[in-house]
């Protein structure tokens, strides 16, 4: 039986803040006949990787997603690597009880995470929960130190404080704060290797790098660990493939990260994902024509993100 026709639709769209090293985020929408998928890997992963994001962009134009369970998703605001005040100032709007908040940023200092954290505890009050994101970046001396130094503000988990699995065993067993477990599970060649070792209290998943909706279930499922469902800094077609993940979960413990579309300048659909009361209604929203041609990007730009799609393509032996 030949494959379904796919359509390819570039885009390139800058970030209020810059936000994980970027300043914006592109990619590859993939249309086909279940709907709308996105292939937006970051530029640093190599095409055996990005292969997972384009398998996830397949699934969700051909294949349909798992039937929810729940009509809304708790979500938490996500808090760049900036000054206090505009910390304070973004937990404020947001609506929600939950703040991720990123530390470790390179050219920063802990002095410099303390007082983030200590504005967007102020902002949420004593009732409101705070998780902080490293992804990976200290060894794990410097982490038992940050996090030493952070737990008094109260932390519910520590999201990814070291690079590796292993590293992660070591650093529970001298910390108290609950750890998460995100890039070390999810660019592992194995991402089941979590349930055979006592790394980590918590899952963060994002469907793309797992490569679907149906195989981040798979995983949660052999993990048995509590799991939340967080986003690649998407466009609402992507953070729709997320909150079909986090519906279709048996439980759903956690404030979930796809409360990102925010973080864009803009987006692909009119109808964006974004949170009321802390909380975004499970659906998916069709990309709308005028802003397709308003973020597409220059004929340079499009042919190499269409590249990396091919490239990706090779790696996989299965986008055809």
């Amino acid at each position: 039986m030949p494959p379904p026709e796919l359509a390819f639709v570039p885009f390139r769209i800058p970030m209020r803040l810059r936000f994980r090293r970027v300043d914006h985020r592109a990619g590859v929408l993939v249309r086909g006949p279940a709907g709308w998928g996105e292939f937006s890997p970051f530029p640093e992963y190599a095409p055996d990787y990005t292969s997972r994001w384009l398998a996830a962009a397949r699934e969700a134009a051909t294949v349909a997603w798992p039937a929810p369970r729940r009509s809304s998703i708790p979500v938490n605001v996500t808090v760049p690597a900036v000054d206090p005040s505009t910390a304070s100032a973004l937990v404020r709007d947001s609506g929600c009880r939950t703040a991720k908040v990123k530390v470790a940023e390179p050219g920063q200092t802990l002095a410099d995470d303390v007082a983030r954290v200590t504005a967007v505890r102020e902002a949420l009050g004593p009732d409101g929960s705070i998780r902080v994101d490293a992804n990976g970046a200290w060894d794990v001396a410097s982490a038992s130190l940050a996090i030493t130094r952070l737990a008094p503000l109260g932390l519910e988990y520590v999201e990814q404080p070291v690079a590796t699995l292993e590293e992660m065993r070591d650093l529970r067993g001298r910390v108290t704060v609950p750890l998460a477990a995100d890039e070390s599970v999810r660019t592992a060649e194995d991402p089941l290797r979590i349930a055979d070792l006592d790394a980590a209290d918590v899952l963060v998943l994002k469907v793309q790098p797992l490569g679907g909706v149906h195989r981040a279930l798979e995983i949660a499922d052999a993990a048995g660990l509590p799991v939340v469902v967080s986003s690649a800094l998407e466009t609402s077609v992507g953070l729709a493939a997320g909150l079909a993940f986090a519906a279709a979960l048996p439980e759903l413990p956690y404030a979930c990260g796809l409360a990102t579309a925010s973080l864009l300048a803009g987006d692909v659909v009119l109808d964006t994902l974004a949170p009321e009361g802390g909380a975004i209604a499970v659906r998916r929203p069709l990309p709308d024509p005028a802003l397709l041609t308003t973020w597409a990007p220059g004929p340079e730009d499009a042919a190499e993100l269409l590249q990396r799609l091919a490239d990706a393509d090779a790696a996989a032996g299965s986008f055809r």
